[in-house]
């Protein structure tokens, strides 16, 4: 770690200049003239508010539980005294042109407003302290405006008492938690008797940050940092194909949950065990554990994991309450099913080269790698892990102070890891996107993480693909529940039942679609004629055919007609493009074209032999009951690998009745919905 002070003496004059007069214009004298640029990383988060306001994502809610002797007009002082102390705590941003500056109030002191809930019951006092402290940390800010750090005391009984503090993260950040708290300790003290509080001056505001950030993130330098970032991630997939329970909606909509995710200290012993045997560091284990878990269940080798890191690359910047943190994102490769102890190495590898080049704030990153921007998902990553040391907390002279981080009950992230290191292994919780997955589904991916963890610490040379993800009721219902033993197929194909099923009830309806409806025997007429201009045109065992039509009767009547030929069909839907639907067509091999002469343009370089539906329709009048069930199956019996049940898919519209613009099949029919 650097001086700022050295660095900033190697600017040119004119570099130096251009900083002090950055600076200046976010000083206190100078705050509503001028104001001062906001830093990258606040940026990012005014312009969510502009256009999410009240977001309660990026609140940073605790709840202090005080124990003992607590004087409420002295910890009022304080905290308005921390506020004094640090400019973060009394910025606003003002919004100029398409943009904002950041505009400090020479004075913002802190109200304390007090809740005397004593006159409850035991219960009822908690529970009503728990509903308050989440209704606070739930109420929107007004950035505009401020402040950016609201406190509420809550009077449980004479000495129980529980502190409800908010920060706005445009303020604050992990780090600052331990300052803020610190500097709180260390002016209550002051306030409620003791000796002045021996705080030093602080050498930097946050405004000056700010101004040597745009300044030193620009041009040449700028580049060489994005140069290693371009390359690193070059390729990388834009999403995280994690299995969700419910479709990815158009836009997100940041509804959350959360599940415990705690490593028992013998799997922690393992992991620290295994990390300094190859030179790394726990985190370095434990994010390896986790990339192991999201390439698993995704089914990618190649998976991108967002984590943070303090940004507070210089000594000056250590006793400052502000948003310095930075969002790496670390690419995980694990590609080739390597041991445990190889897939530490690259993580290693990985995540040094991540922290070499971590000045690039995350925001110029998404700029600069130009990614596709899309509401439905967070850029460049959807998954987010984090470590950090046991919470830190204040300290009020005769009392015992809990800290509770409290739960905003948002989610940032698809899915997210924080955990907290002490003697007893690591706790913590996997937050999830409540849009996405349910909770049941949140826990069996937090139980799969702790296992990985505890099988690479303990056979750390091992393939990946033999550590375990399932325990043994998981594998029960895999095997066991999930694959009950076959039932026995029927001898006859599925056009042969479907003719004996025609010549049981001709006029029952068989398929309905829009005001359409074919009866069974209608729809056998249809395919038998259909199905003998397809033998006539050589299809039979082996042949397999292409099937162009829109979501129609017509569809179903090709599919029975190219199994009654004895061949299989290849689906082809005309809304696809036309590039696709020939790539289709050449992979499969497919010889014949079925189609209506309207869609042929979709696919105008098939070569082979196309039959039109056009006209054949008129051929079926003249076969009439008793229908034959076709032309012979297979030399092999009736049980051939082209013996495939008939695919009824459903309208794009929605629907499924009669006239309701779905397509509907008879209870009765043989044909079965996919």
């Amino acid at each position: 770690m650097t001086h700022l002070s050295s660095r900033l003496e190697q600017l040119s004059p004119a570099k130096r200049a251009l900083l002090e007069k950055l600076a200046a214009r976010g000083g206190p004298a100078a705050a509503e003239a001028y104001g001062a640029p906001l830093s990258f990383a606040q940026e990012r988060l005014w312009f969510i508010d502009r256009m999410m306001p009240g977001e309660a994502a990026y609140h940073v809610p605790y709840l202090l539980r005080v124990r003992g002797p607590l004087d409420a007009a002295a910890l009022g002082r304080a905290l308005s005294g921390v506020a004094a102390r640090h400019d973060s705590l009394r910025t606003v941003f003002e919004e100029r042109g398409e943009g904002a500056v950041q505009v400090v109030a020479a004075a913002l002191p802190v109200a304390l407003p007090l809740v005397d809930l004593s006159r409850l019951d035991a219960a009822g006092r908690e529970r009503t302290a728990q509903f308050l402290a989440a209704g606070e940390a739930a109420r929107p800010f007004d950035l505009a405006r401020g402040p950016l750090l609201r406190a509420a005391l809550l009077r449980l009984a004479g000495d129980d008492h529980a502190l409800a503090l908010t920060l706005h993260h445009v303020a604050t950040d992990g780090w600052s938690t331990g300052v803020l708290f610190r500097d709180l300790s260390a002016l209550y003290a002051a306030e409620a008797g003791g000796p002045p509080a021996a705080l030093p001056p602080l050498p930097l505001r946050y405004a000056d940050f700010a101004a040597w950030q745009r300044l030193r993130l620009r041009g040449d330098a700028l580049e060489r940092e994005l140069a290693y970032w371009r390359e690193r991630l070059d390729g990388a997939p834009a999403l995280l194909e994690l299995p969700t329970d419910r479709p990815r909606r158009a836009a997100r909509g940041r509804r959350g949950g959360r599940v415990e995710a705690a490593v028992p200290a013998e799997a922690a012993a393992a992991l620290r065990a295994l990390a300094r045997a190859e030179g790394s560091t726990p985190f370095m284990a434990l994010l390896a554990g986790f990339q192991l878990v999201l390439s698993r269940w995704a089914g990618q080798d190649d998976v991108v994991v967002g984590t943070p890191v303090a940004g507070r690359t210089h000594r000056e910047l250590e006793e400052l309450v502000g948003f310095f943190v930075n969002t790496l994102a670390v690419r995980g490769d694990l590609g080739g099913d390597p041991t445990g102890r190889e897939l530490l190495r690259r993580t290693r590898t990985a995540v040094l080269g991540a922290f070499e080049h971590q000045e690039v704030p995350f925001e110029r990153l998404v700029e600069a790698l130009k990614t596709e921007r899309s509401l439905a998902h967070t850029p460049v990553f959807q998954a987010m892990f984090a470590v950090r040391d046991a919470d830190p907390r204040p300290e009020f002279p005769g009392a015992a102070v809990e800290v509770e981080e409290l739960w905003t009950g948002r989610a940032k992230f698809d899915v997210s890891v924080a955990l907290r290191g002490g003697p007893a292994g690591y706790s913590g919780s996997l937050a999830y996107d409540a849009d996405l997955f349910d909770r049941a589904t949140a826990a069996r991916m937090a139980a799969h993480f702790v296992r990985v963890l505890a099988a690479l610490g303990a056979a750390p040379d091992a393939r990946l693909s033999a550590l375990p993800l399932l325990d043994d009721a998981e594998r029960r219902q895999v095997l066991e529940a999930w694959n009950p033993p076959a039932r026995p197929r029927p001898e006859e194909s599925v056009h042969a039942l479907f003719a004996a099923q025609a010549a049981r009830t001709p006029d029952a309806p068989a398929v309905s679609y829009g005001g359409e409806t074919l009866t069974y025997a209608e729809l056998q007429r249809r395919a038998l004629a259909l199905a003998g201009e397809l033998a006539a045109r050589g299809v039979g065992p082996d042949a397999r055919v292409g099937l162009l039509t829109e979501r129609s009767p017509d569809l179903v009547v090709g599919m029975l007609a190219v199994l009654q030929a004895g061949g299989a069909y290849l689906p082809l839907d005309p809304d696809h493009p036309s590039e696709r639907l020939a790539f289709m067509l050449e992979d499969a091999g497919a010889r014949v074209l079925l189609a209506r002469e309207a869609l042929l343009g979709r696919v105008p370089g098939f070569a082979g032999e196309v039959v039109l539906r056009d006209g054949v329709d008129d051929v079926s009048a003249a076969i009439q009951p008793p229908y034959p069930p076709g032309p012979p199956p297979p030399a092999s019996g009736g049980k051939g690998e082209n013996d495939t049940a008939v695919a009824v898919l459903p309208s794009r519209a929605g629907g499924g009745g009669v006239g309701g613009g779905g397509l509907a099949v008879s209870p009765d029919s043989l044909a079965y919905v996919v």
